[in-house]
């Protein structure tokens, strides 16, 4: 039963950190590699299905906004929506291997929904970037301790 809720949490942290709430993963997931107790690999697999999956619902919200465009209550300008669809026209898809940066990343996973980036598209040049990010903090990681 630990195992589990040790993974279940890393995921649910990998989510949530991917999403625009304010959190990170990556101290779960060192947490857990130092421990010595799970496989390496494993955790880098859960870590990175629970980042992606966070970037998919970012992406969900991005196809959604257009229709709060021009709302008064609705947070984001027309002219940021459209400096958003601007630059990601001009920078493209491959601005998706950034998405695992802080700040920037989960922004981007959003705005490339609002520019209605194919999904499979989307969901492969996110998943190298988190799934890199983590198995380097991984070898980093196993590699100090």
């Amino acid at each position: 039963m630990t195992d589990l809720v040790a993974y279940l949490g890393l995921f649910l942290a990998a989510l949530m950190a991917a999403t625009i709430l304010p959190m990170q993963s990556e101290a779960a997931l060192v947490g857990l590699l130092v421990t010595g107790a799970y496989p390496v690999w494993l955790l880098v697999v859960v870590a990175s299905l629970g980042n992606v999956l966070g970037s998919l619902i970012n992406w969900l919200l991005g196809r959604g906004i257009e229709r709060f465009r021009g709302q008064r209550w609705f947070p984001v300008t027309s002219a940021a929506l459209d400096r958003a669809q601007g630059w990601y026209r001009r920078y493209g898809k491959w601005s998706l291997l950034l998405s695992w940066l802080p700040v920037i990343g989960d922004p981007l996973t959003v705005v490339a929904g609002l520019a209605r980036e194919p999904l499979l598209v989307f969901l492969a040049l996110v998943t190298v970037a988190k799934a890199g990010r983590y198995a380097v903090l991984a070898v980093v990681a196993t590699s100090v301790a």
